[in-house]
């Protein structure tokens, strides 16, 4: 009888080993239902829109992914500022749009609103590669919408044969200009009426466009006309009513004077972004690149950052494969690749030290100057505050108008504006 029990027990051993062993009935009899599920719903292709003239990286980098997914990329340019927009607003719901978009983070709130963009749903570690600063940009409501591919923001150039070495502060810039500026040279030029780049002495002052509230910017917290964006207003006034700037800088055409200016060897050294650093090469220009020296408060200037990113179109029928997609592209090795490729400087924290864009001086600059930097507000709101301001800060620096007042005057118009347009 105990031999009996013995080969009972040893029976059922058995037979639970072998169920343990079988398939599990929740994945599919094939006993890999999640793998199965997830090839069931891989597309064959993915289709991508990118900048103009910037696509040439994703042909080695999209190779990479089609051999690891065995996912096909069709890859098309379309001019991001301008025209990306409503290109994916018609090709979207007709559905012959792309599953991945690139565009400016000020653009999010609007796509977002409009359903053309999707959130994202990504862990902490990846969101770990990025700046903290590029993450908010990428953000809207509180959500993820993109990861961000690059960042832009204003720096400090100037020539090295007119100027030997960066100097140290604005009060050094200032006294240089003091002593440079006279028979149509000049030691330091910024288009100071343009909101763009007046927010970095505004902002270094302590103003801010919108108060951010709970990780929201909060539309009706304005903060342009505070003491702080006051005193910034008068240290912008100051160069132009000792006429350390010339007044054919102001206005719409004063990005192309300024940069003629330059090009001229005439200015010493000039406040602009790094889509100005090849046309000055390219005008035989020696010039030298840092992060925006210290105001004379003693703090950065708070210079706005724009941010481009990676997007899931909210037409596609293929998000999740998508989103590995973006998260893919935005590795550190290959936004490594991309920077070699385009000159646009990445914003993942493990690239901020990588001899590629530590001994790029430009690059390096940029990546400096974004630690201080503000992304611009991305909310649609801010549709409402570039016109305003433009023309306050033109009647301050043509001398019509004292800053506190022209300030008061921008942010009466944004607000009856925002609430004429925006209104719930």
């Amino acid at each position: 009888m105990k031999k009996v029990v013995s080969l009972f027990m040893v029976l059922m051993l058995v037979a639970g080993v072998l169920a343990a062993c079988g398939p599990n009935r929740e994945e599919g009899a094939s006993g890999d239902g999640g793998k199965k599920a997830e090839d069931k719903d891989k597309p064959e292709k993915l289709v991508i829109w990118e900048d103009e003239k910037k696509s040439g990286w994703l042909d080695e980098v999209g190779k990479k992914f089609t051999e690891e997914t065995g996912i096909e990329l069709e890859v098309k340019e379309v001019e991001m500022a301008s025209k990306m927009k409503e290109q994916l607003r018609l090709d979207g719901p007709a559905g012959t749009g792309p599953d991945v978009v690139t565009f400016p983070h000020d653009q999010i709130g609007e796509l977002a609103l409009a359903g053309h963009i999707a959130p994202l749903e990504v862990s902490d570690d990846v969101k770990k590669r990025f700046t903290e600063s590029s993450i908010l940009a990428e953000s809207y409501d509180g959500k993820l919408y993109g990861l961000p591919k690059s960042s832009e923001t204003p720096v400090f150039i100037y020539n090295k044969e007119l100027m030997k070495e960066a100097p140290a502060s604005m009060d050094d810039v200032y006294s240089f200009a003091k002593d440079f500026t006279k028979d149509g040279n000049y030691g330091f030029l910024a288009l100071w009426d343009n909101f763009y780049f007046a927010h970095a002495p505004m902002g270094g002052y302590g103003g801010y466009v919108f108060a951010e509230n709970d990780g929201a910017l909060d539309p009706k917290d304005l903060g342009l006309n505070n003491d702080g964006a006051v005193e910034g207003t008068e240290y912008i006034q100051k160069w132009y009513k000792e006429g350390l700037f010339p007044k054919g800088i102001i206005g719409e055409n004063g990005g192309s004077a300024m940069d003629g200016l330059f090009n001229e060897g005439k200015v010493a050294s000039v406040m602009n972004g790094p889509w100005s650093f090849q046309g000055y090469k390219d005008a035989g220009i020696d010039i030298g690149v840092t992060a925006m020296p210290k105001l004379p408060n003693g703090e950065p200037m708070k210079t706005f950052m724009g941010v481009k990113g990676w997007h899931v179109s909210g037409y596609s029928k293929n998000k999740e494969w998508a989103q590995k997609f973006v998260e893919f592209i935005t590795e550190d090795e290959n936004a490594k690749y991309r920077f070699e490729q385009t000159q646009e400087v990445p914003t993942n924290e493990g690239l901020i030290n990588d001899s590629a864009i530590a001994e790029n001086e430009g690059a390096k600059a940029v990546a400096e100057q974004s630690k201080y930097a503000v992304p611009m507000p991305n909310i649609p709101e801010m549709g409402e505050v570039w016109d305003p301001m433009a023309k306050s800060l033109q009647t301050v620096v043509t001398g019509k108008q004292e800053p506190k007042a022209a300030m008061d005057a921008a942010v009466k118009q944004i607000e009856d504006n925002i609430k004429a347009n925006h209104s719930n």
